[in-house]
């Protein structure tokens, strides 16, 4: 009697190499250290050389495998192109690639303000650094993903890239939502189905859109969101862990093309 290949057998990720740009942040460090766990070589890629070694290495020390810290500019054209050429020469291959690298409101002074103050530099750089570097990596990976038998292109929407902003949950804060990061966000989802069906059969290519993680907000933006939210709360990091997960392996074989919603129900109102 025939039961199939065991779950065990399809998460398993070993001498699989997954490049995760964004890997230093929040979500980022998290979605490594679950493909980590499978077995997977991790390459991190963030803004920060020290973040990244810090998390390569805490990764190494949890779960025994090797791991590589990169520096990667996502606004400079050739610091994006160098990075999967780093990756190649150190390990030979790419199996998975992960962007979920955003700019945030920072690093765009008051990228969030009114929409008429939104400046046209502000949306120029939120589309360069989520929409733009995905593009150019997944062009840079393409051939090692397509050697690998097992390529996997693992891209971050969000839920403002389906749905409009409730601008009722952000009253009372200096929070708000820019276009340009909607715009972006919008345009990682499109992309990933024209990936999807440019790049079968040899490599998938999904999307992952989360919900809003709590980060310590404001009294008032953390009820007014979880309120609204059918599961009643804000995400924490870890459940995105098990999505990634998923969709990184072969547990998603016959998946490509989908965008993934984890958002707590938000999008389903």
């Amino acid at each position: 009697m025939e039961y199939g290949t065991s779950l065990n057998q399809l998460s398993r990720l070993d001498d699989r190499v997954a490049l995760i740009v964004g890997g230093a942040g929040h979500i980022g460090r998290v979605a490594a250290d679950g493909l980590a766990e499978m077995g997977a070589t991790i390459v991190i890629a963030d803004i920060s050389l020290e973040r990244s070694t810090e998390v390569a290495g805490d990764l190494q020390s949890r779960h025994g495998v090797q791991t590589l810290a990169i520096e990667v500019d996502l606004e400079n054209e050739a610091s994006v192109k160098e990075l999967p050429k780093t990756v190649m020469k150190k390990f030979g291959r790419i199996d998975n690639l992960i962007h979920l690298a955003a700019i945030v409101d920072p690093e765009l002074g008051g990228w969030t303000c009114k929409f008429e103050d939104q400046t046209p530099d502000q949306w120029r750089r939120g589309l360069e650094i989520n929409l733009t570097s995905a593009f150019l990596l997944a062009q840079g990976c393409i051939d090692p993903l397509r050697k690998s038998g097992h390529g996997s292109i693992l891209l971050f929407g969000s839920t403002y890239g389906i749905v409009g902003p409730d601008w009722s949950i952000y009253e009372g804060t200096e929070m708000g939502n820019a276009a340009g990061y909607a715009a972006s966000k919008g345009g990682i989802i499109q992309l990933t189905r024209w990936l999807a069906t440019t790049l079968a059969p040899l490599v998938r290519v999904n999307s992952l859109s989360p919900g809003g993680v709590y980060r310590n907000h404001l009294d008032s933006f953390h009820n007014a969101y979880s309120n609204r939210t059918p599961l009643k709360r804000m995400a924490t990091e870890d459940d995105y862990k098990g999505a990634v997960a998923f969709l990184a392996s072969d547990l998603s074989s016959y998946v490509t093309g989908h965008n993934l919603v984890v958002d707590g129900g938000w999008t389903s109102w």
